[in-house]
């Protein structure tokens, strides 16, 4: 299967050499990567260019963006710029970090996945941090859940559920709507990928409000969304956090912010949810 990858990076000169480097090892090699250079002040696009000029199938584009680090509509606006200077001959396509060390062989055992049943619409594996020496698992979200940070998406996948939306909770939205067009996501918990910024430390406390406002946008409701910041917060270990997501729903409610899906999607969302809640209550 071929594949492409793109790299949204801003400010990461410390990390995107492993990144890449993690990438050049694969026992299968992607067909194209491209890496966004969106608005870095560092020497990112150095760093990028010295692999590019080794590797012909790494290309850089650079982009320019606002400066604050908003979570979701940033990144993904990097992704897109990356993403239409690809041609449409790819099997799957993965949009990842620029802060990780991929094990040599991730991407062909997404490809194993993918290749065993041909209603897999997303495959992913699993991130881990670097404390006190250890590499543990970031325990910030529900296991059957890929991360943000490298989501592979096979192609008609991908069209079908209307890419990626420029907001936050564009990494819930898109596994939400592979379920409603009855594809199946996969994680597997061998792929430990290594995540070497941990997540939300750029993040300021705009961003946090942000969180509550991707709950509201997803179609949740004020009940689930309560149960779902009351989760994260404590996941987090800051229950504080408990209080601007909530002030985030509100405020996007006030605002009468659009939802990211339709009136049919919110509705089956939101019975998904439900469900999966009774499932670990009973």
């Amino acid at each position: 299967m071929k594949y492409y990858i793109v790299i949204p990076s801003h400010n990461e000169q410390h990390f995107v050499a492993q990144t890449l480097h993690s990438l050049v090892e694969q026992t299968v090699l992607p067909s194209k990567v491209v890496v966004v250079n969106d608005n870095s002040t560092d020497r990112t696009e150095e760093v990028i260019n010295a692999f590019a000029n080794e590797h012909s199938w790494i290309t850089l584009v650079n982009s320019t963006s606002d400066a604050i680090h908003l979570p979701g509509s940033k990144v993904i606006q990097a992704f897109q710029k990356g993403f239409e200077t690809l041609d449409n001959d790819y099997d799957f396509i993965v949009k990842a970090d620029a802060d990780l060390i991929f094990p040599s062989n991730y991407f062909e055992t997404i490809i194993q996945h993918f290749q065993s049943d041909e209603r897999i619409g997303m495959v992913g594996g699993f991130a881990y941090i670097e404390k006190n020496g250890e590499w543990i698992l970031e325990n910030l979200t529900d296991k059957d859940h890929i991360r943000g940070a490298f989501k592979a998406y096979r192609k008609e996948c991908f069209k079908q559920i209307g890419g990626l939306k420029p907001a936050m909770g564009w990494d819930t939205v898109d596994e939400l709507l592979c379920k409603f067009y009855n594809w199946k996501v996969v994680t597997d918990q061998s792929l430990q990928v290594k995540h070497l910024k941990p997540t939300g430390a750029n993040y300021n406390k705009t961003a946090r409000y942000k969180q509550g406002e991707a709950f509201y946008t997803l179609g949740y409701g004020f009940f689930i969304t309560a149960i779902a910041s009351a989760k994260l917060a404590m996941m987090k270990k800051k229950p504080l956090l408990f209080i601007d997501y909530i002030r985030g729903f509100w405020k996007a409610k006030m605002a009468n912010k659009p939802l990211l899906v339709t009136d049919e999607q919110a509705k089956f969302i939101r019975n998904y949810r439900w469900k999966k809640m009774k499932e670990k209550l009973f």
